[in-house]
């Protein structure tokens, strides 16, 4: 039969009424399907005709799924995923020896029938009927490439794949029927590029360019004759083929297609012989997809711009519509992650805490005033391995993180910003004796109120008496001034003002309506916490976190643009209100808890936190462009901090300002090193009656202003002190306590918390 040019063949009129004679339909249909010829003439013609005509005129051909970049804010690459491996490429840049090799062991009449070749469906019949079961296909390279259009269209949902492939007439008739219009309207090169792009070639690789680079690590049009023989036969089942697992069977069956295109006439013998003789010459490229493969430890924030992408409306209706736009890819995706400031928080996790220890740090940094989420990290790798984790600590439950932990004294700022927009002067003073019961009753909202008596909470330090100012408890961290404070002003406006900042429960629960709040004794996340307090360096504004600057995707030869979640900023407090708490926490870095955390070369504000018993310790602070949050415990609330090695250093107790405060200076320190050193605006708090001072002095109490954070003596000679009492109260059922470590930081107890 002479060769009929690119697109030819019968027209579709010609090739339906052929197709559909009397019989013939029915045993081209189950020689396409290879099943055996049993029963052929039972079908009936007229039934198969209507089922046909009833087919819709035109297949639907998605959109192949590609690969999606992320890339950082500076454009470099974070990750590459996909739900399957492809690039897809023209005909052009696929080797002439591939595109041989697949229609000499496919359909070696291709260029000669249409989209059905009864040639071969006549001799599939009789050799199927000789043998009494399935001894040859007869399926056309069109019509296989008809069949990869309804699995790829059925992405990656099991029902919809089965269905896509299953072995049934009604099936085979549409695939038969589409065939028929695919050859008129793309002609035999477009199909065969197509057919080259689309179909499975086993180890994740879809398509021809693909499974180029999986299997040689090179480009598809520089395959050479055996290469491109054993990727041709592959494709028949990518499994059993497998060149990876299964040298022997591959080798085999390369052999048998490079003995078909000598058959046939592609090669000669001598240059299939030769190709024979030649080793398999893989050069295996393992698969690079998913966030696994982030680099500078981005896993984690790859994975949080996909929960972004699967979980926010603007990419779709429903989480259906934003999985199948995720699953086609095609997608770059360019995010807020600041390579400097990623860079810097690795380091800094990976100096400060090992990957095996006991307990885990997490850190998140965020940008004051946009919203933009700079940096994030954790000391557990991103993996399935041992000391890995796919949970995402520095975020909430609902974006892949987890239940959170107690930020302790690291909520107290809010208890403050809530009381001075409240009217409340930074120079108010409470008695704040070490040890007291909670007062009640305390105003709750909706009228409510919190009664609870005989419930009594303590200072971390006996020596830890008032009365204190605002400035003094802030920087000391002094438990009972603030339950005196949030007593005085209510919870409502506590919990009303961290819903203003973002702050909110990790597990998406409602912040509880109990004055212990104050204390910090409800779990949040890292990436919270830092936003939240980034609403104080941006001078009372708060910006909702956002990941993704912008999104592009290529379908076929063309580009479009994606609407991206915007950060939306509302202001949560008055300005003067966040520059009176960035002059308290300017005073915790300076000369109080957080010493050691404290930045040389530029202004910065903060507070430590430790919870009850350890379970966590916090360090979160800011300056006017950078906002960060470090959390150091143990994920599973299981493990103290006390008597631990963390990094190879070891600490009889650890505090907020002591393991997480270094991590945060670090990391903090070089993410800034370059950027603008801008200050914050103060406000005068004048310091409290000079009695007061004589009267400390009377009673001898020393106020461990020049201690550090772990009780030590720092060189001011000042006295230090190491005793931290153990509370020997027990609490009401369900009621939470906070604690913050640390000399001059407060510890409560947590029976009924999320820490036994």
């Amino acid at each position: 039969m002479p060769k009929k040019p690119s697109g030819g063949g019968l027209s579709p009129a010609q090739q339906a009424a052929k197709f559909l004679g009397v019989s013939v339909l029915a045993g081209a249909v189950l020689a396409g399907i290879a099943l055996p010829a049993v029963g052929a003439l039972g079908l009936a013609a007229k039934g198969s005709v209507e089922s046909f005509d009833e087919l819709p005129a035109n297949l639907k051909t998605p959109p192949l799924s590609q690969r999606t970049s992320i890339l950082d804010a500076q454009g470099g690459t974070i990750a590459t995923v996909y739900s399957r491996d492809r690039t897809v490429v023209e005909l052009k840049d696929i080797s002439p020896y591939m595109q041989k090799a697949i229609v000499a062991i496919e359909d070696a009449r291709f260029y000669q029938h249409g989209a059905v070749d009864l040639k071969g469906v006549l001799r599939a019949l009789n050799k199927n009927a000789q043998s009494g079961g399935v001894a040859e296909g007869a399926s056309t390279l069109t019509q296989q490439y008809v069949k990869n259009v309804f699995v790829e269209e059925a992405g990656d949902d099991p029902t919809k794949v089965a269905q896509a492939t299953q072995q049934t007439l009604g099936r085979k008739i549409a695939e038969l029927k589409y065939a028929i219009q695919v050859e008129e309207e793309l002609g035999k090169k477009k199909i065969l590029e197509n057919y080259l792009n689309i179909t499975f070639f086993g180890q994740q690789a879809y398509g021809v360019e693909a499974a180029a680079q999986r299997y040689f690590s090179k480009h598809a049009k520089d395959l050479k004759l055996q290469e491109a023989a054993l990727l041709a036969g592959i494709v028949q089942s990518p499994s059993r083929f497998d060149p990876v697992n299964d040298e022997t069977e591959a080798t085999k069956r390369r052999n048998i297609v490079l003995q078909r295109m000598a058959d046939v006439g592609d090669v000669s013998q001598a240059e299939a012989d030769a190709a024979k003789e030649a080793p398999l010459g893989l050069k295996v490229k393992q698969p690079k997809n998913g966030c696994i493969t982030a680099v500078k430890g981005a896993g984690f924030f790859c994975d949080y711009v996909r929960n972004v992408f699967l979980t926010d409306p603007v990419f779709g209706k429903t989480k259906e519509d934003r999985a199948k736009i995720w699953n086609q890819g095609g997608l770059t995706i360019r995010t807020t992650m600041d390579p400097q400031a990623q860079d810097s928080v690795q380091q800094s996790v990976k100096d400060h805490v090992n990957k095996n220890d006991e307990v885990a740090t997490a850190a998140s940094i965020v940008e004051p005033g946009t919203g933009k989420i700079l940096a994030m990290g954790q000391s557990r790798p991103y993996g399935f391995g041992k000391n890995e984790t796919q949970i995402n600590l520095s975020v909430n439950q609902a974006m892949g993180g987890g239940l959170g932990f107690q930020p302790g004294s690291t909520f107290k700022p809010i208890v403050a910003a809530a009381a001075i927009e409240g009217g409340m002067p930074a120079t108010k003073m409470y008695g704040s004796p070490y040890e007291m019961e909670y007062p009640n009753p305390v105003q709750a909202c909706d009228g409510k109120t919190w009664n609870e008596k005989g419930v009594t909470l303590t200072n971390e330090n006996e020596s830890e008496s008032g009365p204190y100012d605002m400035k003094e408890a802030t920087a000391k961290s002094v438990n009972t001034y603030f339950v005196e404070m949030i007593s005085e002003v209510g919870i409502c406006p506590v919990t009303e003002m961290a819903k203003k900042m973002g702050v909110d429960r990790a597990d998406g629960g409602k912040l509880e309506q109990a004055p212990s709040i104050a204390l910090g004794t409800q779990e949040m996340s890292p990436l919270t916490m830092a936003n939240g307090y980034a609403t104080f360096a941006s001078r009372g504004m708060y910006c909702t976190p956002v990941a993704i600057e912008s999104i592009s995707q290529r379908i076929g030869g063309e580009t479009k643009s994606l609407e991206v979640p915007k950060s939306t900023c509302s202001r949560a407090m008055s300005e003067t209100t966040a520059d009176t708490v960035n002059t308290l926490l300017r005073g915790v870095v300076e000369d109080g808890t957080g010493t050691q955390a404290g930045l040389d070369s530029r202004p910065s504000a903060g507070k430590t936190g430790t919870t009850d018993e350890r379970y966590a310790a916090w360090f979160v602070g800011y300056t006017p462009n950078m906002s960060g949050a470090v959390w150091v415990g143990d994920p599973a609330h299981e493990r103290k901090m006390e008597g631990i090695s963390i990094g190879g250093v070891w600490h009889d107790k650890v505090f907020g300002g002591q393991v997480p405060g270094p991590i945060w200076k670090s990391m903090m320190s070089g993410a800034l090193e370059g950027k603008d050193t801008p200050d914050f605006t103060y406000v005068n708090i004048p310091d409290p009656p000079k009695e007061k001072e004589k009267d400390d002095e009377d009673k001898g109490r020393d106020r461990d202003k020049g201690r550090d954070d772990d009780g030590n003596g720092d060189d001011n000679g000042l006295i230090g002190g190491d005793v931290f009492p153990t509370p020997s109260f027990s609490l009401p059922e369900g009621f939470v306590q906070g604690n913050d470590g640390g000399p001059g930081q407060g510890n409560g107890n947590s029976t009924g918390g999320a820490f036994p």
